[in-house]
């Protein structure tokens, strides 16, 4: 289901930012019992609500609906990128050794 994906990387921003749900209500004006329903999946905010969790979690739509977009890989590529370089340059290497062969055989099989 659509909802517990979101909920579940609402959540995700709320913890990057090491906060509990009742400080995001404090911070959004929003309810602990909204955001914890939010972030289980069993709610969905309208674009108001959406709009003022999105600022309070300090994120972009982007990073929230990733997983539910069928056109999101440039969110994703950064994100890879960013975990990336906090790799070893070796473990770099490798991944990308990795990624650029994939690439390569998606290439050869259109």
């Amino acid at each position: 289901m659509i909802d517990k994906r979101i909920g579940k990387r609402v959540k995700e921003c709320r913890e990057r930012l090491g906060i509990t749900q009742e400080e995001l209500a404090e911070k959004t004006g929003l309810t602990t019992n909204y955001i914890s329903t939010v972030e289980r999946g069993m709610s969905f905010p309208r674009c108001e609500k959406l709009i003022i969790l999105l600022n309070g979690l300090e994120t972009s739509a982007d990073s929230i609906f990733c997983d539910v977009l069928d056109y999101a890989s440039e969110y994703k590529a950064s994100e890879l990128s960013k975990s990336l370089s906090s790799l070893s340059p070796d473990a770099q290497k490798r991944i990308l050794q990795m990624v650029e062969l994939m690439i390569k055989q998606e290439s050869e099989n259109k």
